[in-house]
């Protein structure tokens, strides 16, 4: 699958990955610990809800996405892909070491968690504008024939973040006491977050501007405010990819909103290096689903990987649930791994997809913008949604109801986006009726 990626592009695909790696590394290290460390050290006085308040936290940044994504689309179709791209690294990377830094609730008191959730609420406003910047940088330098497989590189560094997030917090549980790890072990991922920001700076930093943007930009037609014509001609377009998005991020929210890791730590008492050790594993199985997923895409279409994968998670919704249940360490692995494999189907094309969606001068709010409700709808609250049917049904059953019913409500939008892979990106897609049922045909 790498093959036909010269040189000059690797560069490119180098830097969307490792800056969507880096981004969602310090995303996930806090979805991860609001599970394993927040609910004690900064909500302990809620009692029995401290919990839901903790997964609740990870839910909020979701609500600054959308306006993250405004201002970085705006700023990314009027001034380039690559600025925006190296401000949200920066903005997110410092956020995550402040977070390391944060007193608890013993400590300051009430600022404690008002200082946490502010952070986060930063984190997601950076997070809202770094995917469709990268995204547009892979696929924009794509050769024809290969954009699926380009846009999977900056996919991937979503699985490789959760992948490095699960191995630092591993680590630091690995060397570290119970109480030290509470105390102080959980902090070292987040400080090490700033070593992961100078390395994506000077990655990003030598990486040329979309040759598509370049050429906006030398015709002079970029739009004065993309997000008005983008809502005015495109509305439905930005609903229906919010929704693809929503199906994949509330299943994928399972093990990167720190849900499963709770589950089995807390009520299934399995060992917590285990259930982190087990997440990483899934992890590199939904990394290679997610690039198998985007050359398939360039092969036999974007929507149809899109149904396989929505397929596949439904399929295999009740047996995960099954063998999590058993709380045997293998089956747990084995469950995360099969689990990925849907999960990656429906993420790899996904790049390509909604660039293929967009005319150039709207691209980045539309991508953008798509990503971030579709995160609103999806993965915003599904792990506080879980936890809080589970703890009224007293079964995970009922969470697994509610993920089928959001992936099959993914499987029905793909039915109304119709697939442009043939589609040129450039200044001649500009030229083509754009209205929403020739897209929708």
């Amino acid at each position: 699958m790498a093959r036909g990626i010269d040189r000059e592009h690797r560069r490119v695909v180098l830097a969307a990955m490792a800056g969507t790696t880096i981004e969602w590394y310090d995303f996930f290290v806090y979805a991860i610990s609001a599970g394993l460390v927040f609910a004690t050290q900064y909500f302990s006085a809620l009692g029995k809800d401290a919990l839901i308040l903790s997964f609740a936290t990870v839910g909020i940044s979701f609500f600054f996405r959308p306006i993250g994504a405004v201002v970085a689309g705006h700023l990314g179709d009027r001034f380039g892909r690559r600025a925006v791209l190296i401000a949200t690294l920066l903005l997110m990377g410092v956020s995550t070491v402040l977070i390391g830094l944060v007193p608890t609730t013993a400590s300051i008191g009430v600022a404690a968690p008002i200082l946490l959730v502010l952070l986060r609420i930063v984190q997601g406003l950076s997070a809202g504008g770094e995917w469709g910047g990268a995204a547009l940088l892979a696929v924009e330098h794509a050769p024809a024939g290969r954009r699926g497989l380009y846009g999977a590189f900056p996919q991937i560094g979503v699985p490789i973040g959760l992948l490095l997030a699960n191995g630092a917090l591993a680590l630091a549980a690995a060397v570290t006491t119970p109480a030290q790890f509470l105390v102080w072990g959980w902090r070292i991922p987040f400080l090490l977050s700033f070593v992961l920001i100078v390395l994506g700076f000077v990655i990003r930093s030598r990486v040329a501007e979309s040759p598509v943007f370049e050429e906006v930009r030398r015709t002079r037609s970029r739009s004065s405010l993309p997000l008005v014509p983008l809502l005015r001609h495109h509305g439905l377009l930005v609903v229906l990819g919010a929704l693809l998005f929503a199906a994949n991020n509330a299943v994928g929210y399972m093990t990167t909103g720190g849900y499963v890791q709770s589950y089995a730590t807390k009520t299934l008492h399995l060992d917590r290096s285990v259930v982190l050790v087990a997440v990483m594993i899934s992890a590199v199985a939904w990394l290679v689903s997610t690039l198998v997923g985007g050359w398939l895409a360039d092969r036999v279409g974007r929507i149809t990987v899109y149904r396989i994968g929505f397929a596949v998670q439904l399929v295999w919704m009740v047996p995960f649930f099954a063998l999590l249940d058993t709380a045997n360490a293998g089956l747990l692995v084995l469950a995360l791994v099969l689990f990925s494999v849907g999960l990656g189907f429906t993420y790899g094309p996904q790049a390509a997809l909604y660039a293929e969606m967009y005319p150039t001068r709207v691209r980045y709010s539309g991508a953008a913008l798509s990503y971030a409700i579709g995160a609103v709808l999806g993965g915003a609250f599904a792990p506080t949604i879980a936890e809080a049917l589970q703890s009224s049904t007293g079964t995970v059953y009922s969470v697994c109801a509610y993920l089928a019913g959001m992936t099959l409500i993914g499987l029905v939008a793909t039915f109304f986006v119709r697939d442009r892979r043939d589609v040129p990106l450039g200044q001649s897609r500009e030229t083509v009726s754009l209205s929403e049922p020739r897209l929708l045909e």
